[in-house]
């Protein structure tokens, strides 16, 4: 008989296994779970050496997990970038820029995110370009939206990345010009940031070991919130790179799956599509699997780019038929989807309009039709689905990938209502209707769209429908809620089966890694109010403690 190497007893274990929903013990050995149960059943397989803590009624849970990130992104910027919350004002942002400025060279970059959509108009002005100028002591400003689809560039910017009044719109992205003189007011919608974010690569000269940095920075910010496994959402050559080396030498101490880019979707001078597809075992270590492609197939709702069954509002740039567009033609992806379906890999699928969610189902139902019933499908956001489509993810088995400030009120939400018309603005996450019809519902952060990763957020905001944090009003669609139960399985073994992992982790059931939260709260004993302060205490992934504050 094998005898565990640790016994916790005295616990609230919640494990999001519905064969033992709850246990008061649980044993590890060789980093995986050995047995979960009573405390009587637990301690009959200690032996002499085993180690013996009494939790004292603390709570565990499974570790959590993060289905949707951009986790470089996100540790890049809070080691290396100017911060600011999407709910900052214009002035606020100005402010922010004039005192980060202050404490750089005079050629250095200032870089940070992320100004609320509700500012687009503001950062449409030539006014506002010249104010970031002097702001920044004419040191390049690049600052990044709430989407992270768009960018705003002040005037060394654009002359860094060479965008002049006479440069044309790229394929698939829009420059915003003065009305009157033609110029770039700065504002650079989806592809038309490429050519900037080619030019502050050149400036910041990043090496492997800055990636490293980067990455392993973020996972120390996932694991304080008890996140131990997740899916970056957009992986390049670097990324990838990263996590390998990581995993190399011992320190990646989480399940990672990537989504392989299939376009230069928020990086530019790397491999992407086929060529990043042929490469992708050379990243396969242990605890990184490379095993999606990444598809954006439209953009965001607020900048008119999502793609839409129906017209957006009327507006003096895109009149009053404007649907949006997906950035690949439907036979385009099904190509796509069918030549990576056939190398193993599943595909995250980017649809912020019901439109573009169409097209991804039609695509997968050509895959399914072939005989495939394996390759693992994600749609990604997915805010709008028409009621047609919503059985179509049962029979077609694809997962939901749901994120924060989606389905309860908030700054991205409000964006949204000014350009999309109502009560569909307000329609938003029918979260509600896809879990009573068994889709699979998995749940992401979206961070650094997300301003934290924390998972509490969404659960309790899957269960309110309102901001857990009171900074706005309200509740969306409220009708569209989720119980606490259901919540808690969306970010724990629904979120890793939609990642291919829920063999592996996800839920506090013998055979499966050790990875699991200790916490200084019951979040099932709280009123729901409370949820989101639930902390974690200690967070353990394949049995070692890797994190406590």
């Amino acid at each position: 008989m094998t005898v565990a190497d640790l016994i916790l007893r005295g616990a609230v274990v919640h494990t999001a296994d519905r064969s033992r929903p709850t246990a008061t013990a649980l044993a590890v050995a060789d980093g995986r779970l050995l047995a979960v149960g009573t405390d009587d059943e637990v301690l009959a397989i200690a032996g002499p050496a085993t180690e013996i803590r009494d939790l004292d009624g603390a709570t565990v849970v499974p570790g959590l997990v993060d289905v949707h990130n951009h986790h470089l992104m996100a540790g890049e910027a809070d080691l290396f970038q100017l911060a600011f919350p999407p709910t900052a004002g214009l002035d606020e942002v100005l402010a922010a820029v004039r005192a980060y400025a202050a404490g750089l060279g005079p050629d250095e970059w200032v870089v940070g995110e992320a100004f609320g959509s509700v500012l687009l108009d503001d950062f449409s002005r030539s006014e506002t370009r010249a104010r970031f100028d002097e702001a920044a002591g004419g040191r390049p400003v690049v600052l990044t939206d709430d989407s992270h689809h768009n960018r705003f560039a002040n005037s060394a910017a654009l002359a860094a990345a060479g965008i002049r009044s006479d440069t044309p719109d790229p394929a698939q992205g829009h420059i915003v010009r003065d009305a009157e003189t033609g110029e770039p007011t700065g504002l650079l919608m989806e592809s038309a940031t490429l050519p900037v974010t080619e030019a502050l690569d050149r400036s910041l000269a990043r090496t492997p070991e800055r990636y490293r940095r980067a990455s392993a920075r973020a996972i120390e910010i996932l694991h304080s919130f008890g996140i131990t496994a997740f899916q970056d959402a957009a992986a390049t050559v670097e990324i990838m790179g990263a996590l390998r080396d990581l995993d190399d030498t011992g320190d990646l101490h989480a399940w990672v799956v990537s989504s392989l880019l299939s376009s230069e979707f928020l990086f530019a001078n790397t491999p992407v599509g086929d060529e990043l597809v042929a490469r992708r075992e050379e990243f396969r270590t242990p605890h990184h699997r490379p095993d999606f492609v990444k598809v954006a197939l439209d953009g965001v709702p607020p900048t008119h780019t999502g793609a839409f069954l129906t017209p957006y509002r009327p507006s003096a740039d895109h009149g009053h038929a404007h649907c949006g567009v997906t950035t690949m033609a439907p036979d385009e992806l099904t190509a796509w989807l069918v030549r990576t379906a056939a190398q193993g890999l599943g595909a995250k699928i980017h649809c912020t309009g019901d439109a573009a969610v169409r097209v991804a189902l039609d695509a997968i139902a050509v895959v399914r039709s072939t005989g495939d019933s394996s390759t693992r499908y994600q749609i990604a956001h997915g805010q709008f689905i028409h009621p047609d489509d919503r059985q179509r993810f049962v029979d077609l088995d694809v997962s939901a990938d749901i994120s924060p400030f989606l389905w309860f009120p908030g700054v991205i939400p409000d964006a949204i209502a000014q350009v999309r018309p109502q009560p569909e603005a307000s329609q938003v996450q029918p979260n509600r209707d896809l879990v009573d019809r068994g889709v699979l519902v998995a749940g992401g952060s979206d961070w650094p769209v997300s301003v934290s990763p924390n998972p509490w957020e969404g659960i309790q905001g899957l269960v309110t429908r309102a901001d857990p944090l009171g900074r706005a009003p309200g509740t969306l669609w409220p009708e569209q809620a989720l119980t606490l139960d259901e919540a808690f399985e969306v970010f724990t073994i629904n979120a890793a089966t939609a990642m291919g992992l829920g063999d592996v982790t996800g839920s506090l059931t013998p055979g499966k890694s050790a990875d699991f939260v200790v916490l200084d709260q019951d979040p099932f004993a709280v009123d729901i109010e409370q949820v989101v302060r639930t902390r974690a205490v200690e967070t353990w992934f394949s049995g070692r403690r890797v994190w406590t504050p």
